[in-house]
């Protein structure tokens, strides 16, 4: 058995959680999410504790139950707390300047680039080279600050580029004559 799935998962008082044979529906004060369910695990709610067992013995019953417990468990914590991921843009005239709809980010080309947020992501700009994603999809988060980051990765030699707020770039040595 998977010993992720062994774990229980707390659910906080403002947050309500609704279990059918198909899906899970699960509401906070950030808003709700669903998750679709296999047949190969089965859920448990009691005093505000969600377990997960599998119902059968396999191998994918097994990985299932861990992957929808760790689903579950990102979803009670996203719609209660919620996601965040910081961006830095290093590099002269490198900048950021975020709209009701649309980020847009000069990165160092001859044109301006406009990406467009996806439905629950909320983009902020504290400063010019900071950008400060929220939502509370987990996967949506962290997806967006990747489309944002592969515009302009950090290149090994001066670390220009856009980069997580947490992320260290190792920087090559320039060659010598």
């Amino acid at each position: 058995m998977s010993r992720v799935s062994n774990n229980p998962i707390i659910i906080p008082l403002n947050v309500q959680v609704s279990i059918t044979s198909e899906e899970i529906l699960v509401k906070g004060p950030l808003g709700d999410l669903k998750q679709e369910l296999t047949r190969d695990i089965s859920l448990e709610l009691t005093d505000n504790v969600l377990k997960i067992k599998s119902t059968n013995d396999t191998k994918h019953a097994n990985a299932m139950s861990g992957t929808i417990r760790a689903l579950l468990a990102n979803m009670v914590h996203g719609v209660s707390v919620g996601f965040e991921k910081r961006l830095l843009l290093i590099g002269v005239g490198y900048r950021a300047q975020a709209n009701p709809s649309k980020v847009n980010l000069t990165l160092g080309f001859s044109h301006p680039i406009e990406y467009v947020m996806p439905h629950g992501i909320i983009i902020e700009t504290p400063t010019q080279t900071e950008i400060v994603i929220k939502g509370i999809d987990k996967q949506k988060v962290g997806q967006t600050a990747a489309e944002i980051r592969s515009y302009r990765k950090p290149e090994p030699y001066k670390g220009k580029g856009v980069r997580y707020s947490d992320e260290v770039i190792v920087l090559k040595e320039t060659k010598k004559k």
